[in-house]
């Protein structure tokens, strides 16, 4: 069989698979699962384009690894076959622990387990399936290759998973301010001390990569919108988990049945790998198809909701720099259980407050290191001449809270 394929990607053209076991990988069932779980979750409901799939991402960001490989081997870094397949194997499986809408569920069907967790549980099944030879995939995955800047391509705070995803999701949201120069940037790639640093000359493209990210988080990501609808499908899953947990019978394909008639938690996962198996057949599709069928739900919550997702027509969500007080919380819950005649303990179904955070940099964890010519080698925040750069490293913090827009403005009338 030709396993020389080229995948037509719209980003970055043609996209060559470098080997045929990288075929074999992108050919198992694991990663084609990938292409049925949207990239950014609920974002085509503010941005129409945004459909893109994880595993265009994943494909992407090997297409990025391969080009950072060549960048270095052409500044005569040392990496070996073995070393190339590896990392691109890692690059290729860092996000094959996804569930259905990407972050929106986690913690959501099975309690306290990340998409980290799961990935590595299924990047152990696939080592088993192949032989062992993911065996240095994964020693580079969980940084514990003495070459780190293999790890740091993977994983880091300029690695080419941020390269691809910012570059893609701008792509098909049509947001210019997140296009980065993800070609100069690698370009600019090289290795001191075995770790990966930036060429002076590449500082500038670095600076625009670190400021479309915050752009990119509050402008698409953390979208009031997006974060208000991602919260509605949350609560859908809890109503029909909460209604399966009380024995009525609801709509599911046999994969999402699976996880609402049972209570999962992190050690019951980690100790029946029957858990893990159904995780595997889960995506968006199991997702959607219930949220159609539970429209005409008996139960008036998941009816609701169900119907107010389906039909676009998303709670109204505030958001601001300071804390909502508690008497403004209560007004709002108390205006929504008298429109939807709520119990007490429904309310929490259709308000909800968050607290979000973001850094476009960390200055304590994988700095980004800039080379100059003459071998010295400084964090970005201190090599670069922009004065806002460290004001990119401090955490900004915004509370929102979530409510029917039948109840009108509750905050703002008096």
């Amino acid at each position: 069989m030709n396993k020389k394929k080229i995948i037509n990607d719209p980003v970055y053209g043609f996209v060559s698979i470098p080997s045929a076991f990288i075929f074999d990988l992108i050919q198992h069932p694991f990663l084609q699962r990938l292409r049925f779980i949207k990239q950014v979750s609920m974002t085509h409901l503010v941005y129409p384009g945004a459909l893109h799939t994880r595993f265009q991402h994943v494909v992407g960001a090997m297409h990025l690894t391969c080009l950072a490989i060549d960048t270095l081997r052409s500044k005569e870094v040392d990496i070996s076959m073995e070393e190339e397949e590896a990392v691109l194997a890692a690059i290729l499986l860092h996000d094959i622990g996804h569930g259905p809408f990407s972050h929106s569920l986690e913690h959501t069907l099975v309690e306290g387990v990340s998409h980290e967790v799961i990935s590595s549980l299924l990047m152990d099944r696939l080592n088993e399936e192949f032989g062992g030879r993911l065996s240095l995939a994964i020693t580079i995955f969980n940084d514990q290759y003495p070459r780190k800047f293999f790890h740091q391509l993977v994983s880091s705070q300029l690695d080419t998973d941020r390269m691809d995803y910012l570059n893609r999701d701008s792509f098909f949201t049509g947001v210019s301010e997140g296009v980065i120069s993800f070609d100069r940037i690698i370009k600019m790639l090289n290795v001191e001390h075995g770790e990966l640093v930036v060429e002076a000359k590449g500082i500038y493209s670095v600076e625009k990569f670190l400021i479309a990210r915050r752009l990119m988080y509050w402008q698409v990501y953390l979208h009031k919108t997006v974060i208000g609808a991602e919260q509605m499908l949350i609560k859908i899953l809890y109503r029909a988990k909460a209604l399966s947990g009380q024995g009525q019978e609801l709509f599911a394909t046999r994969a999402l049945r699976h996880f609402l008639v049972n209570k999962i938690t992190i050690h019951n996962f980690l100790e029946d790998p029957a858990h893990l198996a159904w995780f595997t057949k889960l995506d968006d599709t199991d997702i959607m198809s219930a949220l159609k069928e539970w429209m005409y739900a008996e139960d008036k919550i998941l009816k609701t909701l169900c119907r107010k997702l389906m039909d676009r027509n998303l709670l109204r969500t505030e958001l601001r720099n300071t804390p909502f007080s508690e008497s403004e919380i209560a007004k709002v819950r108390s205006r929504v259980k008298a429109y939807f005649e709520l119990q007490d303990d429904e309310v929490d179904y259709f308000v909800y407050t968050q607290v979000i955070q973001n850094s476009a940099y960390d200055t304590q964890h994988n700095n980004i290191k800039i080379v100059n010519k003459q071998g010295d080698i400084q964090d970005i925040t201190e090599a670069s001449d922009l004065s806002n750069l460290e004001a990119l490293a401090k955490r900004v913090e915004k509370f929102a809270i979530s409510y029917p827009k039948e109840v009108g403005y509750p905050l703002h009338e008096g």
